[in-house]
Parts: structure tokens; sequence; C-alpha cells
């Protein structure tokens, strides 16, 4: 089988919210997002997404995904999409770094490989466990009062685990913590999620303040130092996100007692080979997960649900069901969150169908 077309388009998916917040100010309202359709000789189609969360959260943004596809696209053609490791190793060889830019081409060659050998995802990725998982929902940055009443809100749809936007001055987030606590019912879970938005003292005086509060600290500070010296400071289980981007330095934390779970986004790995690869160490390391993306919509939820379904339990931690919160759907077929749990298609590959009518016209193709 040989790759005989690869295209991209241009998607806008709106949030149901309006907007979403987190620290530093950071919001977007409008999610650009890039899928991928790969085509073949064999008459299979497979197809991926790309999603950044705007272009100030990672080094990622999303006319930089399309730029990079079309760089890269040419010197996949002809090459084999079911020879995972291969066709990564041409993609490394062809672009130094940018894992985002090759996310969605691995994702539809995933994709492609399950509708040829006939399985889901899943079942390639090591086998499906029980019959969903568990979801978080991120609770935007607001008002304590007012992420009080979201974490309410979506209880009441079946979510148990929450995790809240802070980061910005000390006193408010320690006042939004403490709101949220107070709302929590048994069996809630909850995460205090700083996107880095902490400097080590201001860290230092939110985990003093909520010492009392059953919580997880999520990625306090921009550094892994930084992370690192207030890990060593609280007594709260502690997960670490925007710099697990490889397996090096899931080593280091782990050598260090960094972390006692660790976020793994598709795209910060490159797509679903090496993101599988560190969920497979975190795994024999003994490091729970929280499987997603950095955004995306139908097609990023399925690449999602498909690592998530296939990660034994007791290291999954929790995951994402981004096509929740868009008001856009781009693919029949995507999983659908029920209860707060979300499972993945049976179908073979990612099981999705995109929507041409939405997607409209190819930004760029390139074929042989």
């Amino acid at each position: 089988m040989k790759i005989t077309r690869i295209a991209a388009y241009r998607v806008e998916l709106p949030l149901h919210e309006g907007s979403y917040r987190w620290s530093g100010g950071k919001s977007v309202e409008v999610f650009d997002s890039t899928v991928v359709r790969i085509e073949t000789d064999a008459g299979l189609a497979g197809h991926g997404e790309i999603c950044p969360l705007g272009p100030f959260y990672l080094p990622a943004y999303a006319a930089g995904a399309r730029t990079g596809i079309a760089e890269l696209a040419p010197h996949l053609l002809d090459e084999d999409p079911t020879k995972l490791a291969r066709l990564n190793r041409r993609m490394d060889a062809a672009l130094q770094g940018h894992p985002y830019v090759k996310s969605a081409i691995d994702m539809a060659c995933w994709d492609i490989l399950g509708q040829a050998a006939g399985f889901p995802v899943c079942e390639l990725l090591g086998g499906r466990y029980g019959s969903d998982f568990v979801l978080y929902r991120a609770i935007s940055q607001g008002e304590p009062d007012e992420m009080a009443k979201s974490v309410a809100g979506y209880r009441a749809e079946g979510y148990r685990r929450f995790q809240l936007k802070v980061g910005s001055d000390v006193e408010t987030d320690i006042a939004r913590i403490r709101a949220v606590s107070e709302a929590l019912e048994p069996g809630d879970v909850v995460v205090a999620d700083a996107n880095t938005g902490w400097l080590p003292h201001e860290a230092a005086r939110v985990v003093r303040g909520v010492r009392d509060v059953d919580i997880y600290i999520e990625q306090p500070c921009a550094t892994y130092e930084e992370c690192l010296s207030i890990r060593r400071r609280t007594d709260h289980p502690f997960v670490l996100d925007e710099i697990i981007d490889g397996i090096p330095i899931l080593l280091r934390g782990h050598a260090d007692g960094a972390m006692d779970v660790v976020n793994i986004k598709i795209s910060k790995f490159g797509g679903l080979t090496k993101a599988r690869q560190a969920r497979d160490l975190c795994v024999e390391l003994g490091i729970a997960m929280t499987i997603e993306d950095s955004w995306g919509g139908d097609i990023v939820t399925a690449a999602i649900a498909h690592l998530a379904h296939s990660t034994p339990p007791q290291f999954l931690f929790t995951a994402t069901d981004f096509n929740s919160y868009v008001t856009v759907s781009i693919a029949d077929g995507a999983p659908q969150r029920a209860g707060g749990r979300l499972s993945a298609s049976s179908e073979p590959g990612l099981g999705v169908r995109p929507r041409m009518e939405v997607l409209g016209e190819a930004v760029f193709s390139s074929e042989r």
C-alpha cells in the first residue's frame, strides 16, 4: 500500500461557553483546527486532526501546522502508511522537531492501519479495557462562585473529575479552590491547573493556603526545576503537563519523584505512535496518566478515546472529550460522552467519517 495524496482542511470550532480562559489572561473563542486526509492506492483513506490551543500556549500554532504539513507531504508520497515506525522516521528526517505538525499525519495513518487490519485502533494500541473510561471537565477561569456553579452543573451531566483553571493572583486562586472544594460531593476529584501561571513564590503561597483541601496541583510553574521545587514543599498529589513532551523528561521526572500523574497530549509527542510509547513507559514506571491533546474536535476526540481505552484502567487517571466543548461536528461516528464517560468506536480504524460539507475545500493538496 502506498500514499497517493495528502490534503489538509481548515475548520473553525466555536465553543458552547463562548470562550475558554486560563492563566495569564489567555483565552480563545474559536479554535482553528486542521484536518488531514491521506489517500492510498488501495482505496483506503485515513484522517487525522491537529488543533493547537492558540499560538501562546505551546510552541505550536494553527497556520504553522498547515505550513509544516505542506512541507512534509511531498516526502511521504509513495510511503506505506501502515509502516508507522518507518513513516515517523521519514517525517523526522524530513522535518526536524515540530512534533505537532506530524501528529495529524501519524493519526491518519493509524486510521488507515486499523481499516486495513479490520480492527479498531484501540485493539492495535494494546487492546480495549472495559466498556468505557472516565472523563474530566475543564472549568474555565472565572470568579470563584462562578467556577463552583460550573462544577455543580457539569456534575449534573455525569462528570466527577474537574480541572480548575487557576494561575492568576494568589488570593483569588485560593478562593477559587476553596469555593469549589465546598461544593464537592464524595467521589469528586479536583485538579487545580495553573498552566505554568505562577512564579515559585506564588505557587508556594497557594499550596500552603490550600494545605487542608483534597486537591491535585497541576503544572504550577513554567520550568521543570521550578515545578520540582514546589513538589518538594507540598504533600498534594502532583501533575505535570506542559513540560511533558518526550521520553527523556518522563525518565527524569520519575527518577526525581517529580510527579504522581502526567498528561500525555498526543500532538506534543508527534502522534499516536510516540504517545503510545510514552503511555507504555508510564505503565512500566507506575505513573498514572491523563490522555488528551491540546484541543480538537471529533477526530482528535476519537484518537484520544482509542489511546485511553487501550490504557490499563489503574493507570488512566482521566481523559477528555473535546468534541463536547465545541458547537461544530466535523465527523460522523465520533465517540460521544455518556454520564461523564466515553468509549472508543468498535469500527475499524478511528471509526470516524469526516463531514466533507463542513470541511469544505482543501487548503492544500499534494499528490503523485
